[in-house]
């Protein structure tokens, strides 16, 4: 039996997660809840790097965040659809890791991939939870989630809401630059927005986010539903 989640983070590519809230993900990590990431695709049809490269650095990442969990899909790069066949597996995730809280890229991002996973994502996040989806197909209980959130890749919105990561930042710099491949213009690379200062560029709206809440690093993050607050309203009373 797979021991559940706490958090569950999805991506469309090796690295996404990595790019919006590994901080969350190693904070949350050190306060003792069980993490992991779901990447939907293999990024097979990335400018830079190959598939195992990117298994191969991905696994690496998820070892420095201490993920209980990575999970990898083989939904096609560039091909992700709000299909039955894309909800119905990212729905079986769900079921078998049963998170309390879910993950996904923010919608309104540059890279249509991610748009789309946060799409399927939130259909799964709420088809999980309906005992008569896709029974047959994957033989698992049905599991509803306590929220689901959205974290920022290329974007620089004004989020709903921030987590303090000061302490975690050089984490989230190291599982970034796990991706060597991505970020480095290597033998036979080419050039691309990732090699041109992008891993700066994110630690340095990391740094804008931190400056509005009062701290030096942090990630944010949207959600649809509102934000119930039960016992950290002051200082976590």
């Amino acid at each position: 039996m797979t021991a559940p989640l706490d958090i569950l983070a999805f991506g469309a590519h090796p690295d996404d997660v990595e790019i919006g809230m590994a901080g969350t993900l190693a904070k949350y990590k050190e306060k003792g809840l069980r993490v992991g990431i779901c990447d939907l695709t293999m990024a097979e049809l990335s400018s830079n790097g190959t598939v195992a490269i990117r298994q191969k650095e991905a696994k690496h990442a998820g070892e420095i965040l201490g993920l209980d969990a990575r999970i990898q899909l083989n939904l096609p790069d560039r091909g992700l659809t709000l299909s039955d066949e894309h909800i119905k597996e990212v729905v079986s995730v769900i079921r078998k890791y049963k998170p309390k809280v879910i993950f996904a890229p923010y919608w309104e991002d540059r890279h249509p991939d991610h748009g789309n996973c946060a799409k399927i994502v939130e259909e799964a996040a709420f088809s999980s939870g309906i005992r008569r989806f896709a029974a047959d197909d994957d033989g698992l209980e049905a599991h509803k989630i306590q929220n689901l959130f959205f974290y920022m890749i290329n974007g620089m919105h004004q989020a709903q809401f921030y987590i303090d990561i000061t302490k975690y930042v050089d984490k989230k710099i190291n599982a970034l630059m796990a991706y060597e491949s991505q970020f480095e213009v290597g033998e036979n690379g080419v050039v691309t927005p990732l090699t041109n200062g992008y891993v700066d560029s994110v630690i340095s709206r990391e740094k804008v986010f931190g400056k509005q809440i009062g701290s030096v690093y942090a990630e944010g993050f949207f959600a649809k539903a509102p934000l119930i607050i039960n016992n950290d309203l002051i200082g976590g009373i």
